[in-house]
């Protein structure tokens, strides 16, 4: 979008952030007003544990942001790897979800070296290393 329609490209930004926070705050208010019981038969029909499903919701929808740019800097057609495998993709989707280490990640990744230092940090480490490249491999 230009100026000329985004004439406070700032302000708009900062609107369009509070919007996505007062989302993600709303979200977390809904997860909060289930009873125990709801919560965990929704963890169980998701197949992930109780903890692991509060966390994520906790994290929000961009929490595994990083997955797909991990998989280009190694070569990896995101693509095709949801469909050879697609319940592999979900969790490698929850591990970086989860991860701990995402300012290195984010550091790596924008400085291009996330496939030369990935294997010190990145929970999904084995994983990526476990694939069938051929399989997979970007075209």
């Amino acid at each position: 979008m230009s100026t000329a329609t985004r004439p406070y490209p700032r302000v708009q930004d900062l609107i369009e952030s509070f919007a996505g926070w007062l989302k993600h705050r709303r979200e977390l208010n809904e997860m909060r007003r289930l009873d125990r019981t709801d919560f965990d038969r929704i963890a169980g029909d998701l197949r992930i544990a109780p903890d692991d499903l509060e966390e994520l919701v906790r994290h929000g929808e961009h929490a595994a942001d990083e997955l797909p740019k991990m998989l280009d800097q190694l070569g990896i057609d995101a693509e095709r790897l949801g469909q050879v495998q697609p319940l592999l993709v979900r969790d490698m989707e929850r591990v970086c979800s989860l991860c701990r280490h995402k300012a290195k990640c984010d550091r790596d990744l924008a400085d291009g070296t996330a496939a030369e230092n990935y294997h010190g940090y990145c929970g999904n480490a084995a994983t990526l290393e476990s694939l069938d490249r051929t399989e997979v491999a970007s075209r």
